[in-house]
């Protein structure tokens, strides 16, 4: 960790509950190789200002099995990802705890934003982690997992399952697997 950093540190339960309806600061950049996009904050990561915060959240780790980064980063180091050419936004800026607390329109609306972003930073990929809320967001109701046939703006759209540990369906390892394909496709082009 950098010194400018600040240190890791655990919310408390009255911090938790005044995340709720709050943002994160997006990590970008203009001209990203990759910019990553959650769902939404969940009340711990708005609650200590950092995307994927939560500990037990997949992102960090799978992020350096895949190679995209030469250690796990903890959340409190995520401007190092600009090092990198990666960044992180979401889809749907307010914090909730839980992702099934959006609505459709806020889906749609964060679709619209994010091509917006994604057309003004230019990044050469655009990696959004959540299966239902790209389809949502996107009307793409049939899309799975990895590359999209439609871009946004003209980045590349790569679709990952959600990293959170709720995510059941997902293993460490398979989301490793995952994250790697998408880094050999950022090589390769």
């Amino acid at each position: 960790m950098k010194p400018d950093m600040e240190p890791p540190w655990k919310p408390t339960r009255e911090q938790l509950m005044a995340a709720d309806g709050k943002t994160i600061k997006d990590i970008l950049a203009p001209e990203l190789d990759v910019l990553f996009v959650g769902i939404n904050p969940g009340l711990y990561s708005a609650a200590i200002g950092h995307h994927f915060g939560r500990p037990g959240n997949r992102f960090w780790p799978a992020l350096h099995a895949a190679g995209f980064t030469p250690r796990v980063l903890t959340p409190f180091e995520e401007q190092l990802l600009l090092e990198y050419r990666l960044g992180i936004t979401n889809m749907v800026t307010r914090a909730s705890s839980r992702a099934d607390e959006l609505t459709a329109n806020e889906l749609i609306e964060g679709g619209r934003v994010l091509t917006r972003k994604v057309k003004r930073y230019r990044p050469r990929f655009v990696a959004l982690l959540g299966v239902t809320s790209y389809r949502i967001a996107f009307g793409r109701k049939e899309a799975q997992v990895g590359r999209q046939p439609e871009p946004i703006g003209k980045a590349v759209a790569w679709l990952l399952p959600n990293p959170s540990g709720l995510n059941a369906h997902y293993q460490l390892e398979d989301l490793a697997k995952l994250f790697t394909e998408l880094r050999k496709a950022v090589q390769r082009s």
